[in-house]
């Protein structure tokens, strides 16, 4: 029998990002433009928070999220309300900062999404007691049925998200940190303040949004890292570390379930970034990773084949992204449907149980979120619903009866 946990995860999910509304995009624009004040945003936020967590409920889903949005990017605000760190906009962005050759560095560069904001180290770090995040946990509380609280999804941003992008040394003074090791510690101190903030006030499902991960599966990337004079180790050695740094930073209570997002990028206009299998990472990011349940990019053939889940343990969760979240046509459900089980056959077959026991710690997903940006992928709203539905009726038809 597995070990590993559920409920959550659920056999439906989707990944926290949704299209915003009309009326809410075209407020925020018109404020970007500065022909429209702030008054009346908040009222704005909440009625379509209010609009999708019943939409959600009414597809079926458990694992309710606000659509991240009171977010204009999926990683929210956790690094710039850090005590030593800053954020940085326009044209206090330096090229000489970052590592081109990261996947995302040319999409978060340019100027007309707003705002092309990076967080940088100018100081000590250190949480400052105040979550950024409890606010929008509390607001779905309130919208959502007591004992469904645990239920509640809250995507969180990934511990490396301002290191991997700068050049060796630039991510943090020298004077204030000798090495990663220093920064990392600092950083994972953090984390765990955040996840003890949001356990206390009831959060028991935590989805950590990090396509970093995966970009150690780009030969571009990779490339670009070997011709890179400055680094001091290699890009092995570097996942290697992230692995130790994520795991200090996901200590948590036995009862908060943690899963981890990877893709390849999801940006304005539906782009992605990079490409490549999960085969290089699958056995560290499988087995030494300390997460429950791993949300997979796996809608087109640049995240591979389902070849790496060989390497997954008999105590952890998958949950497929067989279904795009990027464009509006409607995928196959019984295509889906083989496509999951065909993802139990490798399952089984690494872990060395049947099929059956193995379909138990699967489910199925958009690859993404539908608004990774605020302005979202190219499909409209309905068409969101519509791929929301069909995630559910693949759950109920390969898991019947199951959440």
């Amino acid at each position: 029998m597995s070990s590993a946990p559920r409920q959550p995860p659920f056999r439906a999910e989707h990944l926290g990002s949704l299209l915003r509304p009309a009326k809410l995009l075209n407020k925020r624009h018109a404020i970007h433009e500065k022909k429209d004040s702030s008054e009346g945003l908040r009222q704005l936020e909440e009625e379509s928070i209010r609009e999708i967590v019943q939409i959600q409920t009414d597809c079926g889903f458990h694992a309710i999220s606000d659509g991240e949005y009171v977010r204009h990017m999926f990683w929210g605000t956790f690094f710039p309300t850090l005590n030593g760190m800053k954020e940085i906009s326009g044209p206090d962005l330096s090229l000489s900062i970052f590592r081109q050759y990261v996947p995302d560095i040319a999409a978060f560069l340019e100027e007309d999404k707003v705002p092309g904001e990076s967080v940088i180290c100018v100081g000590k770090i250190s949480h400052t007691g105040q979550s950024s995040y409890i606010g929008q946990f509390e607001f779905l509380k309130s919208l959502v049925p007591k004992e469904r609280h645990g239920e509640i999804k809250m995507t969180l941003a990934a511990p490396n998200w301002y290191h991997l992008r700068y050049k060796e040394g630039k991510a943090y003074p020298k004077e204030v940190y000798g090495s990663d090791e220093e920064y990392f510690a600092d950083i994972a101190e953090a984390y765990r303040t955040e996840l003890k903030i949001l356990y206390d006030a009831g959060l028991r499902n935590a989805q950590v949004d990090d396509p970093n991960l995966a970009y150690f599966c780009s030969d571009k990337m990779i490339e670009g890292w070997k011709q890179d004079s400055a680094n001091t180790r290699s890009i092995d050695d570097l996942f290697d570390a992230y692995i130790s740094f994520y795991n200090e930073c996901f200590k948590r209570p036995a009862d908060m379930h943690l899963g981890i997002h990877l893709c390849r990028g999801n940006f304005v206009n539906s782009r992605h970034f990079s490409e490549g299998g999960y085969d290089r990472i699958a056995r560290k990011l499988f087995q030494e990773l300390n997460v429950s349940t791993y949300y997979l990019e796996y809608d087109t053939s640049r995240a591979g084949g389902f070849e790496p889940l060989k390497e997954l343990p008999k105590n952890k969760n998958v949950i497929l992204g067989v279904i795009t979240s990027k464009f509006p046509k409607l995928e196959d459900k019984e295509e889906m449907k083989e496509r999951i089980h065909k993802a139990a056959e490798f399952v089984a077959s690494g872990s060395g149980e049947s099929k059956e026991d193995a379909l138990q710690r699967l489910g199925v997903s958009p690859q993404c979120g539908f608004a990774s940006h605020e302005d979202g992928n190219l499909l409209e709203y309905e068409d969101m619903v519509k791929k929301l539905k069909l995630v559910r009726q693949i759950a109920d038809e390969v898991w019947p009866g199951q959440p």
